[in-house]
């Protein structure tokens, strides 16, 4: 179970998601661990959660590891389908904790009190789509499946033979 937990096909598929998935989760950890991009930090993101939101403090410090840490994992290609499970976890508490009562749609023109959970959805999809397909190419999982002389990738011309047979 845990091969299969950690396999990763040589496809560009879980690639692109993984890089997008965790490209676009990153900053937000930044902001909530390092307190970049306009974040508070740590503490700051700690007493929000805590003091303001009421979560458990083991809930907050999970958020700020999922989001940064396991951010840093996909984009890496380290166990992609742990850190997907996981970011799908959390971006579900998420849209049921904060964005449900605000409807579907973002706020863009600051017509509601919140944000919609569209952009939610799109990365629970992202996130599913990576639990399904794996790490892809370039990955850890990848590298760390294969053997010494499948560490480099084939060909493309290669590959669509490999294909073309299997089908």
């Amino acid at each position: 179970m845990l091969t299969q937990l950690f396999a990763a096909r040589p496809d560009w598929t879980g690639l692109i998601i993984r890089l997008a998935l965790g490209g676009v989760m990153w900053p937000h950890g930044a902001q909530k661990l390092l307190g970049w991009f306009g974040g508070f930090g740590f503490g700051g993101t700690m007493n929000f959660f805590t003091g303001t939101m009421h979560l458990p403090w083991l809930v907050g410090l999970l958020v700020i590891i999922i989001e940064f840490f396991g951010s840093l994992s996909l984009i890496l290609g380290w166990a992609s389908r742990l850190w997907a499970a996981a970011l799908a976890v959390l971006v579900g508490g998420i849209v049921f904790t904060s964005h449900l009562e605000h409807g579907f749609f973002m706020n863009w023109f600051g017509a509601q009190k919140g944000e919609g959970y569209e952009y939610f959805l799109l990365l629970l999809g992202l996130a599913l789509a990576l639990i399904a397909n794996g790490s892809g190419r370039y990955s850890l999982d990848g590298l760390l499946q294969a053997g010494p002389a499948e560490r480099q990738p084939a060909p493309l011309s290669q590959q669509s033979a490999a294909l073309q047979q299997q089908a």
